[in-house]
């Protein structure tokens, strides 16, 4: 990973995006399983339609997870400074989830280079899944 030096990033630009395939009950069982989160609305149909959803749903923090991914491919982890998200919607099963950024301010915080991010976690119906920020350092 060759991360953005400080002389070549930009307010304004935008991060390469993370398109991801759809999400499916295998994600949703994996992810349970990783995640330790075996609730129930989240990988039991029943259970979900029981709660007056149309089907089970992604755990909001997959979503998040992708996120997490999107900024580490940009940059490498020990750049990350800080990162949260809103969540927005629920994510439906066969969604096809998008990782998005902009560098909306950079900054010196302390010693370092600051570059300010708004993200967000799109469907590919263009509804805003998560919204947040992050705050890398730049090489």
């Amino acid at each position: 990973m060759n991360s953005p030096r400080r002389d070549e990033i930009r307010v304004g630009e935008e991060l390469p995006p993370l398109e991801l395939p759809p999400i499916t009950r295998t994600t949703l069982a994996l992810f349970a399983g990783a995640s330790g989160d075996h609730n129930p609305i989240h990988i039991d149909s029943d259970f979900a339609r029981a709660a007056g959803m149309p089907d089970v749903f992604a755990h909001g923090m997959l979503p998040m997870a992708y996120l997490g991914r999107f900024l580490t491919q940009w940059v490498p982890q020990t750049q990350l400074r800080h990162f949260s998200v809103r969540f927005a919607a629920i994510t439906p099963v066969g969604a096809r989830l998008t990782c998005t950024g902009k560098i909306v301010e950079i900054t010196q915080g302390g010693c370092e280079a600051l570059a300010r991010l708004k993200i967000n976690v799109v469907d590919d119906q263009g509804e805003i899944k998560l919204a947040g920020e992050a705050l890398v350092a730049q090489a």
